[in-house]
């Protein structure tokens, strides 16, 4: 069975609840060293002024160019990185402003897959140690009853017990993947934010490990923040998807609607990407979509365009783009652009 027909099948059954996790007006700024020339301190606007909500039990994909600022966002929804503006809700509580214990306590419920496996997972301990670590933090059981809970969430993600003591190095690719989020899943989180979780893994490899995503959402009742810039897999795994440019959501869109008929220039230029195969049944021999072609360098984060930040790669941008920032605003009942003029299918 491929990842396409499980995820698939998995959403048509999944209910969906009411809001888990809500951003508002979320920032992250970088300070930058001053200019030589001008002595005026430059900020880098790696967030800028992201809302959205996802729902129990929905997996929403995040994606956009390298440097768009979507692993930025998905550190902020969990509070591994402070905001510096907006507000973050988790389950019903401003998480925005929390700090030490009170922090701790909402922690076991949002946890964070990150992209390489081998770089988030200690060289120097276990792998049973690795897994163990957060209940421990959270005191969940005493030694032995931790013991039994790591051995049966490696047995949850496709591992062995006999592989408790090995150490990382020892693992491949997908099992170090494995293990990680075997630790997400832990402290019984309803939250997992995943950032890029197989952009490191062979393709042979990629589709177990979105079939195991797409497996422990159904089983214990997950919701997903699916962060990555493969389009293809972000179809495949998501109910809803945001679109990413500098910082800002430019479309959020279920996710056929999305990619049967793109409403943003910038969007429509990502889905042109997206390798299709072409099986003459138009008879013309020739891809259904054109390829689009962006013109031009992506701007720099830290002195971003007026009006619009995609106007200077804009092929459709007018005078009041340069001019006038667009905000996200409902075009039709599920679909959000931060367009001028969006374009119409």
């Amino acid at each position: 069975m491929t990842a396409h027909n499980t995820v698939a099948d998995a959403e048509a059954t999944r209910p969906l609840g009411d809001v888990l996790l809500r951003a508002t007006d979320v920032s992250k700024h970088y300070a930058l060293r001053s200019d030589e020339f001008t002595r005026r301190r430059k900020v880098l606007r790696a967030v800028d002024g992201v809302s959205l909500e996802v729902r129990r039990g929905e997996t929403l994909g995040v994606v956009g160019e390298s440097g768009c600022g979507k692993s930025t966002l998905g550190r902020c929804l969990v509070r591994l990185t402070d905001v510096t503006g907006g507000r973050v809700e988790f389950d019903g509580q401003d998480i925005t402003a929390l700090s030490g214990r009170r922090l701790r306590r909402v922690r076991p419920g949002m946890q964070f897959v990150f992209q390489d496996p081998h770089a988030s997972l200690n060289p120097r301990r276990r792998a049973g140690d690795i897994v163990a670590e957060p209940l421990l933090i959270h005191g969940c059981g005493d030694a032995a009853a931790v013991r039994r809970r790591v051995a049966e969430l490696f047995d949850v993600v496709g591992l062995a017990a006999a592989h408790l003591d090995r150490y990382p190095h020892e693992f491949s690719g997908g099992q170090r993947q494995r293990i990680g989020i075997a630790r997400a899943l832990a402290t019984d989180p309803k939250l997992i934010v995943a950032d890029e979780p197989v952009s490191a893994l062979d393709v042979s490899i990629q589709a177990q490990v979105l079939n195991l995503f797409a497996d422990l959402q159904d089983e214990f009742a997950l919701t997903y923040v699916f962060i990555a810039h493969d389009l293809g897999v972000v179809r495949h795994v998501s109910d809803r998807i945001a679109v990413m440019y500098l910082g800002e959501i430019v479309e959020l869109a279920d996710t056929e609607g999305l990619y049967e008929n793109p409403a943003h220039p910038y969007t429509q230029a990502l889905m042109s990407a997206v390798p299709e195969i072409d099986d003459g049944s138009d008879g013309s021999g020739r891809p259904s979509r054109e390829r689009i072609v962006l013109t031009g360098e992506v701007p720099n984060p830290a002195a971003k365009p007026t009006g619009c930040p995609f106007h200077t790669r804009c092929p459709y941008a007018r005078d009041r783009c340069a001019e006038e920032r667009p905000h996200l605003t409902a075009t039709v009942p599920g679909r959000s652009v931060a367009c001028h003029y969006p374009l119409t299918g």
